[in-house]
């Protein structure tokens, strides 16, 4: 049998070619022989050697005729209707040839049997290609490994599927899973199907190598949920689109188009095109701290429309940096405005005091910040390290600069924080707050606003990556609530506020009125183009799943501290009236602050935050909280 195999594999096109030809001509002698046999006095016929007058120019014109249609190029397992109605079209040459050529020698067989002559060279040239595919098929799967696959779903696509792989010399459908009752224990071509609770013996015994899932119908949520599912039998899975998708009938399934940022606000965007040659920034060097940052770099791209002298960009990600730098490198050159890449840690003294005095910087926003929740929480130090520490290093280095507006980019999650992460943004804004106080050269302030939407790790690229994933979409909590921007509207309003502050303020937005979260959650997913799974629609595409909330989250977000706002320039900005720290304060947290962060103490900081930071729940009270006991302060 490996010599066969060997003899195959090797065999040119030629060859084959050849072999086929040579069949056919063998066939058209048996399927002569035996038509005379069952059809006439066969051995008076064969004495009067009649038959040899006919039969070689027979073969004659069956050589001919079967290579102008082509016959011997059809491979085996490529036949088809197509290929057996050219078999059926020889036969009928060969039945005419056969009668006109006996005419002529006047050798007496009677017209019926040239027909059944026609008649058994078509059922013979068919069963020899039946014959050799098997005999070929047989050949390859003894001498190299097949791939055996289950088809998950006997429907239409599978059954085309299952016909497809029956002559494929290295995949073989062993058998199908459906979950329809009605197909279960039937056979769909030629193959037996499962029961889904069956799949475990099915892929043992069988020694099945790959499940394809053929369920297209289904959604893509729905397809990678039952993936997820079959991959657990240790097999590869694969989902498969219909042959009317492949085709262009039906739509292949795509993936999730973006979905506009200000379709989920819930609210009327509340933005301004940013003037050109806001004099705040006009000809003026302006610094973006945390430039590669999702805030940072739409800073950038709306500072370039007032038309700076110089754009820094400072950011302790390379890649972020390099990926803005090469995004606005365009309009810059375009509007012949110098952009400079700084590269490193705001926290780094040395490197700010360098940059800011060797460009002569007039204007800092500074929105470099660790800002994901749980990770800031479990890095308490590293967080405040950066959010605290290069908030005092670059707003110092400001003051001793001469620079004439430092701008904070803060959050809501500053106000009354029960995270790291928000005592760190707030320990910032009383940094801020305190030197406004006490630098008339340098105008300090600081905008505060809530979620921005689109942003690294916000919610919606969250919720897309989970969609994606076949869900399910996970909720901290069905009560929640959070304030929701867009990323444009978060930078232009740092923009105008950092344009008329005197001084010292708390700018925050009016936002309107807080979403739920859960709320938002539904819209994206509808937006998506899918259903949500839950009790009154159980057969939805995508559940939503409720994980609680994370350390340091709060139920509710916040934008003011105090009581009071008055109005501003701009008719949606509001200034906030909120009490700081003195001087002495300030000084005093600071040095802690210092020495906790040079012990790497994770506990002092936390002691520091819950000492100066108004609001801040520790981490001992907050977990009374959260199991139903009394949280004291």
């Amino acid at each position: 049998m490996k010599r066969v195999h060997d003899i195959v594999v090797h065999l040119t096109q030629q060859q084959k070619r050849s072999v086929m030809l040579a069949v056919d001509l063998v066939l058209v002698v048996a399927a002569y022989l035996f038509t005379l046999a069952v059809q006439t006095d066969a051995g008076a016929f064969f004495a009067s050697r009649d038959w040899w007058l006919g039969l070689p120019l027979v073969l004659l014109f069956t050589t001919a005729i079967s290579s102008l249609l082509g016959i011997p190029n059809i491979r085996l397992k490529a036949y088809d209707v197509s290929g057996m109605g050219r078999l059926a079209v020889l036969a009928g040459f060969v039945a005419l040839c056969s009668a006109l050529l006996h005419g002529f020698a006047r050798a007496d067989l009677p017209l019926g049997t040239h027909v059944v002559f026609g008649v058994v060279y078509l059922l013979f040239t068919a069963l020899s290609r039946i014959v050799m595919l098997e005999v070929l098929l047989a050949v390859y799967r003894r001498h190299g490994h097949r791939r055996r696959v289950l088809i998950y779903g006997a429907g239409k696509t599978g059954t085309q599927l299952a016909i497809a792989l029956s002559t494929h010399d290295k995949i073989e459908a062993a058998a199908f899973v459906d979950d329809n009752p009605t197909l279960q224990g039937l056979r769909v071509a030629r193959l037996p199907v499962h029961r889904p609770v069956d799949l475990p013996r099915v892929v043992e015994e069988m020694q099945i190598d790959r499940i394809l899932l053929a369920m297209p119908s289904l959604s893509k949520p729905k397809q990678i949920q039952i993936a997820r599912r079959l991959r657990k039998h240790g097999v590869e899975v694969q989902s498969l689109p219909s042959f009317a998708q492949l085709v262009g009938e039906e739509p292949l399934l795509e993936k999730m188009a973006p979905i506009p940022t200000n379709e989920l606000l819930g609210r009327e965007a509340r933005m301004r095109a940013t003037p050109q040659g806001m004099s705040s920034f006009s000809d003026r060097t302006v610094l973006v701290s945390g430039g590669g940052g999702t805030i940072g770099s739409e800073l950038c791209r709306q500072i370039l429309g007032c038309k700076p002298r110089k754009l820094l960009i400072f950011d302790i990600s390379e890649a972020a940096l390099y990926d803005v730098e090469k995004s606005l490198a365009p309009l810059a050159a375009e509007a012949d405005i110098e952009i400079v890449p700084v590269l490193g840690s705001v926290a780094e003294e040395r490197l700010v005091q360098q940059v800011l005095h060797r460009h002569h910087v007039d204007v800092i926003l500074h929105a470099a910040a660790y800002k994901h929740v749980p990770l800031v929480e479990t890095n308490a130090v590293s967080g405040f390290v950066n959010n605290v520490l290069g908030t005092w290093v670059l707003a110092r280095a400001a003051r001793e600069a001469g620079c004439a507006r430092f701008i904070l980019v803060s959050s809501d999650k500053a106000v009354r924080p029960r995270g790291i992460m928000g005592a760190s943004k707030r320990f910032a804004e009383l940094i801020v707050q305190d030197l406004a106080q006490r630098s008339p050269g340098t105008v300090f302030a600081m905008v505060r606003f809530g979620n921005v939407l689109g942003s690294s790790g916000s919610v919606v690229p969250l919720v897309q990556e989970q969609i994606a994933r076949g869900g399910p979409v996970t909720l901290t909590d069905p009560r929640a609530t959070r304030y929701f921007m867009t990323i444009e509207e978060a930078a232009n309003l740092v923009l105008r506020a950092g344009s008329f502050a005197k001084g010292g303020e708390v700018f925050v937005l009016d936002m309107g009125q807080p979403r739920k979260v859960a709320d938002l959650l539904r819209q994206i997913i509808q937006s998506s183009g899918y259903s949500v799974r839950d009790k009154d629609d159980p057969d939805g595409d995508i559940e939503i799943e409720i994980v609680g909330l994370r350390p340091g989250e709060k139920l509710h977000e916040e934008l003011l501290i105090g009581e009071g706002q008055t109005v501003t320039a701009h008719e949606k900005i509001f200034r906030a009236q909120e009490a700081g720290l003195s001087e002495h304060e300030v000084a005093q947290a600071m040095r802690m602050l210092q020495d906790a962060a040079e012990d790497w103490d994770e506990d002092e900081i936390r002691a520091i935050a819950s000492r100066w930071v108004e609001g801040f729940v520790e981490v001992e009270q907050r977990l009374g909280e959260a199991a139903g006991g009394p949280v004291a302060r």
